[in-house]
């Protein structure tokens, strides 16, 4: 795949960010245009649809619009069946990660959005809030009777016919019929080939464990590296032509869709700074600099995130798994930092770049919780350390 030029319309005005901002393109790789998840607590899927459209594109196949609501139908379908079987315990919430997506494909296969755009009701956007408190009911009945009847399953099957729209048992794309498995195997897409990578110091390092957040429901095994390999990899893979599925924490103030940057300034300290705004910074108390700060006025300097930093945001929850979005190349800003292309799922309209921001360096070192990839974006190096064939 062709990385674009720094020439593109967005590149232009994420140039001119925030007043002092200034990024050029390392690295910008074909995407899909941005989506808006809405009401809904579905940007797993919705960054991971974003990720296996770029795949299309990177081998070649054109521009694919593919359906989420088709997948996460699947998934809360996925998700009555586990918590049944947990005795209610298990989670029947919004939210999943990017294993989901590839699991719920093996089952039944994608189609186009054309052929489900999952809104069968009064809207015109995606809102599940009164869905998922009628299929929580559903789920909690059958667990008090301990049983799942046939007028359970039909239950089930008719929330999301009502709510999202009946299945197509076939469909008609570009004048040829398919089925959702016909139409997946059409895509060439190996779910076997995709893996999650992620870099905490309380399990060993290249070995699988399974990361303990609540969305990972399934209890998938990710591969466990250290961190400056987990952001080589990100690296390795832009910079080979493969975008990166990104998963992780954008709670904290540094994170500014609005303004389309997320960054970790480290605020306490000021002799990195200028004379001039050193001398201003040192008359301020900590939360006049925070005020100061996230402004996002111009950049500032970052925290140098070391593992046990990470590990010590994730173990006091403060980095936790709120939000997947799409990573699809490497800019610079002015003073050499680094940040990462990403693409959201929140519509085009919240802020003026699109849809898009940039995420710094320190900001994806502290507060990612996994990244996918395809599995030959890893190195040599890398896939001989994990045993990846």
């Amino acid at each position: 795949m062709k990385a674009l030029i720094i020439s593109c319309a967005l590149t232009l005005s994420l140039s001119v960010l925030a007043q002092g901002y200034q990024f050029t393109d390392i690295v910008r790789l074909e995407a899909t245009p941005v989506k808006n998840q809405a009401a809904t607590g579905t940007c797993w899927c919705f960054a991971t649809t974003s990720f296996m459209e770029s795949e299309l594109l990177r081998m070649g196949k054109g521009t694919y619009d593919l359906s989420e609501m088709f997948i996460v139908r699947q998934k809360y379908i996925n998700q009555l069946q586990d918590n049944y079987l947990r005795g209610g315990h298990g989670n029947i919430g919004q939210g999943s990660l990017s294993h989901t997506w590839m699991n719920a494909f093996r089952q039944v296969g994608i189609v186009p959005e054309e052929a489900y755009h999952g809104i069968n009701y009064a809207s015109l956007i995606h809102n599940h809030s009164e869905m998922v408190r009628f299929m929580q009911a559903i789920a909690d009945v059958a667990v008090k009777e301990k049983q799942r009847t046939p007028q359970y399953y039909e239950l089930v099957n008719n929330l999301f016919d009502t709510y999202l729209g009946k299945i197509p048992d076939k469909f008609k794309y570009h004048g040829k019929e398919y089925t959702s498995k016909s139409f997946a195997a059409s895509l060439g897409l190996n779910m076997d080939n995709y893996i999650e990578l992620t870099s905490f110091t309380h399990h060993p390092y290249y070995q699988k464990f399974d990361v303990e957040v609540p969305d990972n429901w399934e209890h998938s095994l990710m591969y466990n590296i250290p961190l400056d390999e987990m952001i080589s990899a990100v690296d390795y893979a832009l910079n080979h032509g493969y975008t990166v599925c990104w998963d992780g924490d954008v709670s904290e103030r540094g994170f500014s869709f609005k303004n389309g940057v997320a960054i970790n300034p480290e605020v306490e300290k000021v002799e990195n700074f200028s004379e001039t705004d050193r001398a201003r910074f040192e008359k301020m108390d900590e939360q006049s600099r925070m005020n100061e700060v996230f402004k996002f006025e111009h950049p500032y300097p970052e925290v140098k995130v070391t593992p046990e930093i990470r590990q010590q945001g994730y173990e006091a929850f403060v980095t936790t798994d709120d939000h997947l979005m799409h990573v699809i190349g490497i800019v610079k800003d002015q003073n050499g930092t680094k940040y990462y292309i990403t693409k959201n799922s929140w519509g085009t309209d919240r802020n003026n770049f699109g849809g898009y921001l940039n995420m710094s360096e320190s900001f994806v070192r502290a507060k990612t919780i996994y990244v996918m990839i395809h599995k030959a974006a890893l190195s040599n190096e890398m896939r001989k350390k994990l045993n990846i064939q």
